[in-house]
């Protein structure tokens, strides 16, 4: 069982924030939710502690997002929203199935969750007995000079300068040719992270299962009213999508804020479909807007 750490536990329960407590304290609108989200989460986690119990099922790991899920698990259990998936998602091979429970559904979107607050028992027996959909979901594997980095990238990777004010400059190869460019940065990722930073950029929606991978320029620079041959597009499995960096600063950030690679003048990055996929419960069916 993975479960989340809240905001208020981090900020208010243990760390005690001064700023925090006082933002609190004057009911100011940027705290307004962090308490209730808290109480919810709480709530949920009392909720699938107690139907694991009377399930019979045995807890052999109970940590954070950042902790070692031990390989003898039979099926790994989030309690959290969709960040907590993600998280958890790159402690698991293949082999193991994910089931994400959203613990505060009232303040968190949860698409990658089957199962929500207050319909935790019964989707946690379906879940024990074998019985939930399961949708098999791409990963990405990365490389930085020919070494692997990340192998279980689920939703997507951002190349860009290290400052977010300075332009990027690369060269782009993919399998219909290569491009020097000059943009904000680019997106890549696999189908499960098309609905997001993907998507805002101007990609386009992927089949939750399809094994194609997704890239998408952040803001091409295109002098003189020019335009990029390659601005967005996809790569086949199979195929692999290189960036060769022109920048003395540069950074890869890898599912997020927390996982980030320095890169530098000269350095390569290949991205390509992992072999590891991620199996994950309760998800068959949804739609995703």
């Amino acid at each position: 069982m993975v479960v989340k750490r809240t905001t208020y536990r981090k900020f208010v329960l243990e760390t005690h924030d001064p700023l925090i407590a006082r933002l609190l304290r004057r009911r100011d609108p940027t705290v307004g939710r962090m308490k209730q989200a808290h109480e919810d989460h709480e709530a949920t986690l009392r909720e699938v502690e107690e139907a694991l119990d009377q399930l019979g099922a045995e807890v052999v790991f109970r940590g954070g997002p950042r902790a070692r899920v031990p390989a003898r698990a039979d099926l790994v259990v989030t309690v959290g929203g969709d960040g907590t998936l993600l998280d958890a998602s790159h402690l698991i091979g293949d082999n193991c199935p994910l089931l994400g429970i959203n613990s505060a559904p009232g303040n968190s979107v949860g698409f990658f969750c089957g199962a929500t607050k207050g319909k935790v028992k019964a989707t946690l027996e379906r879940a024990l007995a074998g019985e939930l959909p399961r949708s098999e979901l791409a990963r990405m594997r990365v490389e930085l000079n020919g070494k692997a980095i990340h192998t279980r990238v689920l939703n997507e990777a951002l190349f860009c300068q290290a400052s977010p004010a300075a332009t990027s400059r690369y060269i782009l190869k993919v399998p219909p040719g290569e491009e020097d460019q000059r943009s904000s940065g680019i997106w890549i990722g696999p189908a499960a992270g098309s609905t997001a930073a993907q998507r805002s950029a101007g990609g386009k929606v992927l089949p939750l299962e399809s094994r194609r991978l997704q890239y998408v320029v952040r803001e091409p620079y295109t002098p003189a009213g020019g335009s990029f041959r390659f601005a967005r597009g996809f790569i086949e499995a199979g195929k692999e999508l290189v960036l060769r960096s022109k920048m003395r600063e540069a950074k890869v950030f890898l599912d997020g804020h927390r996982i980030v690679h320095s890169v530098t003048m000269g350095d390569v990055l290949t991205m390509r479909a992992s072999d590891e996929s991620l199996t994950v419960l309760g998800i068959a069916g949804k739609r995703r807007t």
